[in-house]
């Protein structure tokens, strides 16, 4: 029989013993709730940078909005003045007579005025009531009323006024003696229109025009001699 014998070293292998297999560690409860705070922390800034740009987005919107509105109130829809023009005077009846002893003129007189308002604005012109004036040496002696109304882009209406001469006007008036006898009477019609012109239904801006005429009617002739107006538009 063959000798059998253990080595040392084969020994130690046989007597080692088996790792054990330890299962992994658990992860710790406060790693845990740092790890949640951090993302909450992370979305609430997400949430808080979306939130500024879209404030600022907004905020350039309106401003880029305003520009535009503002660039075409002064551009294309810049109001333009409305004008009032005095087209003719004419004599519809007149009847002086002269009282030699009182030393006293008798006058009626009517005068027929056709006016135009022209609107020249892209946008509607609304006027309000006024009233046409007749002048003699600066004391109003007659009127007419002129109703409010609304005069469409770019239109021009045409008015037809009735000056009547208020008798009671002219009692205290001397130079009415002198004037009749030389043969003419100077008067002055006056008109003037105030309004508003509304641009994009933001901007409201006030407008007043107006047309004064200096007239010569002849007593004798019974009409018109001569006309010189003056116009004025203010925005």
């Amino acid at each position: 029989m063959s000798d059998f014998s253990i080595k040392p070293d084969d020994k130690k292998e046989e007597e080692k013993p088996a790792t054990a297999m330890l299962p992994p560690p658990k992860p710790n409860a406060s790693s845990m709730e740092t790890q949640s705070a951090n993302t909450g922390t992370a979305k609430k800034l997400r949430r808080k940078r979306n939130c500024k740009i879209c404030i600022c987005f907004t905020i350039l919107l309106i401003l880029l909005i305003a520009i535009v509105i503002v660039i075409l109130a002064f551009t294309l829809f810049k109001p333009k003045r409305p004008t009032t023009t005095i087209d003719s005077v004419t004599v519809d009846r007149l009847q002086a007579s002269v009282n030699p002893l009182l030393l006293k003129v008798l006058l009626n007189l009517t005068l027929n005025v056709d006016l135009s308002l022209k609107n020249p604005n892209r946008i509607g012109f609304s006027y309000d009531s006024s009233s046409a004036l007749l002048n003699y040496r600066g004391q109003v002696i007659g009127e007419a009323p002129l109703p409010a109304n609304r005069i469409a882009a770019r239109k021009t209406v045409p008015l037809n006024i009735t000056l009547t001469l208020m008798a009671d006007r002219l009692l205290s008036e001397t130079q009415l003696l002198s004037d009749v006898m030389a043969g003419v009477i100077p008067l002055n019609t006056f008109v003037k229109v105030t309004g508003k012109v509304t641009v994009l239904k933001i901007f409201k801006i006030k407008v007043q025009s107006s047309s004064s005429c200096d007239l010569s009617i002849s007593v004798s002739n019974r009409n018109v001699t001569s006309q010189h107006c003056k116009y004025s538009t203010k925005l």
